[in-house]
């Protein structure tokens, strides 16, 4: 009876893994969401619109882009945290919301370590320094200088509370010793306007969503916040050009799918989107704002984020900083 039983339950556990497989094969039988935890026109947003065509394309299917902003991000992860586990809604997510926002918020709404199965890294790049043309600074040094002399009285915008560009915002006073205002938004999109009409002097937000206003003159370009420069502004320092050494910061995006979700599925998207990434298009694109595709499997990209989530624990834990 018990070799049996035995022999009975294996031959369900094959039905069953049968069963998966054909249904993983069949995958998707409809169109796809992906949640971004910001406001349209911000750099997640930007990158999201973009994978999301390509990957329409790759998979035949609709893939829509769902703008979920709020608290820093946390509104549209605890969204996508909490999303059927059918591989049909993925999640936007970048170091502010997966390594940051849960140090920085005590109910943030999410595990990021337990409630998301990371699929890959898209893309991974500096930030740019810029000022509202009206602020009378040419460089880092003028603007540090600018900020001492009115403590106080500069403000710098940013996406949110939590988001890349407020920590990297702090990261600057920190390491320059200045007093200056930080100014969040519901999105880069409103930030950037609000940059581009003087109401907040400066940001320190991604080349996606910089770089138009400042070929147009509407802002001006002070340093790239990476290792090396852009080739699509050649003469725009680094930080450490500028002067400051101990200041760099890179950004990246990646995609998730609920924790949940099958591996069959979190497997196919990775391979639709290597292959995406490992095109000429996909690294033309990238490099046009001075970052490189990621483009990790599933395993090694959560390795980086439990890194990533160690190493700013610390850092804003040191630092007392707190959302709320």
């Amino acid at each position: 009876m018990k070799r049996r039983h035995l022999l009975t339950t294996a031959a369900r556990l094959a039905t069953l893994c049968l069963s998966l497989s054909a249904w993983a094969d069949a995958w998707p039988t409809k169109p796809l969401r992906i949640i971004v935890p910001g406001g349209p026109g911000g750099v997640i947003d930007i990158r999201a619109r973009w994978i999301a065509q390509r990957l329409a394309e790759a998979l035949r299917q609709a893939v829509v882009v769902e703008n979920r902003p709020g608290a820093g991000g946390n509104v549209g992860m605890e969204a996508g945290a909490h999303s059927a586990p059918d591989g049909y809604t993925l999640t936007l997510i970048h170091q502010g919301t997966i390594a940051m926002n849960p140090h920085l918020y005590a109910h943030p709404g999410y595990d990021p370590l337990s409630d998301f199965a990371p699929i890959t890294r898209l893309g991974i790049g500096p930030l740019l320094l810029a000022v509202h043309p009206s602020l009378p600074v040419a460089s880092v040094w003028d603007l540090v200088d600018l900020a001492k002399a009115r403590p106080g009285q500069l403000n710098f915008g940013s996406p949110g509370i939590g988001t890349p560009p407020h920590l990297a915002g702090e990261l600057f006073k920190r390491v320059t010793g200045i007093d200056v205002v930080h100014v969040p938004y519901k999105g880069g999109g409103q930030a950037a306007s609000d940059l581009i009409a003087g109401h907040v002097q400066f940001a320190i937000e991604g080349l996606n969503v910089q770089l138009p206003h400042v070929l147009a003159g509407r802002i001006r370009a002070l340093a790239v916040t990476g290792p090396k420069r852009v080739a699509t502004l050649p003469s725009v320092p680094t930080m450490s050009e500028a002067g400051w050494p101990q200041y760099e910061f890179q950004g990246w995006v990646g995609l998730a799918a609920p924790a949940a979700a099958p591996r069959e599925v979190v497997e196919r998207l990775y391979q639709e989107i290597h292959a995406i990434l490992s095109g000429p298009e996909a690294k033309e694109w990238f490099a046009a704002v001075g970052a490189d595709t990621g483009d990790e499997p599933p395993a090694q990209f959560e390795r980086d984020i439990r890194a990533e989530y160690a190493k700013w624990g610390r850092v804003i834990r040191d630092a007392g900083i707190r959302a709320e």
